[in-house]
């Protein structure tokens, strides 16, 4: 799977799965979050090899019914913002997952804007 330059040194990991649940490309910044669990030789593993049962009822969701998971977590003293959703082939059907996790700040700004 190729991707743009700007999707592979984007500096939030990005992650992306078949609808088989395989890893099936992961940018510069996902290899290094993921390294310590072998970074790109992740890619053609099962991606609910590392989540929990809980988790890998999301993942079964996300797949049926097309609706994407958003929350933001801590660890290591530093706050994610994670955004997982399905991804759909040219035909419109779910063809898999997409994971993005970005570093947030701890006092994130909000607007609302009409």
């Amino acid at each position: 799977m190729d991707m743009p330059d700007w999707v592979t040194g984007f500096p939030g990991a990005v992650t992306v799965s078949d609808a088989e649940n395989r890893i099936v490309w992961m940018n510069d910044k996902a290899a290094e979050v993921f390294a310590a669990d072998g970074g790109r030789a992740l890619i053609g593993g099962d991606l609910r090899a590392c989540h929990n049962d809980r988790s890998k009822g999301i993942l079964a969701r996300m797949l049926a019914d097309g609706k994407p998971n958003v929350y933001t977590i801590e660890k290591k003293g530093i706050r994610q913002f994670i955004y997982q959703a399905p991804w759909k082939d040219r035909d419109g059907r779910i063809a898999g997952l997409v994971e993005l996790s970005m570093e947030i700040p701890f006092e994130l700004p909000h607007f609302v804007r009409s």
